[in-house]
């Protein structure tokens, strides 16, 4: 069990670096002095990526803690 939590620890630190950046990049997104509708798209895709990395880091935990290593094993 303890060598899941470490394999664990690399995808989430990433994870949480990128969406930061995600985030930083929708707060800059809204301060640039455009119509707001365009701001508002700007700033969409970033909040869409930082979603699909949640999702994937949670695909890949789940993969971790039923022992699968890597997707290789599937076929």
């Amino acid at each position: 069990m303890d060598s899941h939590k470490k394999k664990m620890i690399a995808p989430i630190v990433i994870a949480a670096v990128i969406i930061l950046y995600y985030l930083i990049f929708f707060a800059v997104c809204l301060c640039i002095p455009i119509p707001l509708i365009a701001r508002l798209l700007l700033g969409v895709v970033p909040v869409a990526l930082g979603g699909v990395c949640i999702y994937v880091v949670a695909e890949r935990i789940r993969e971790i803690r039923s022992g699968e290593e890597d997707d290789l094993g599937k076929y």
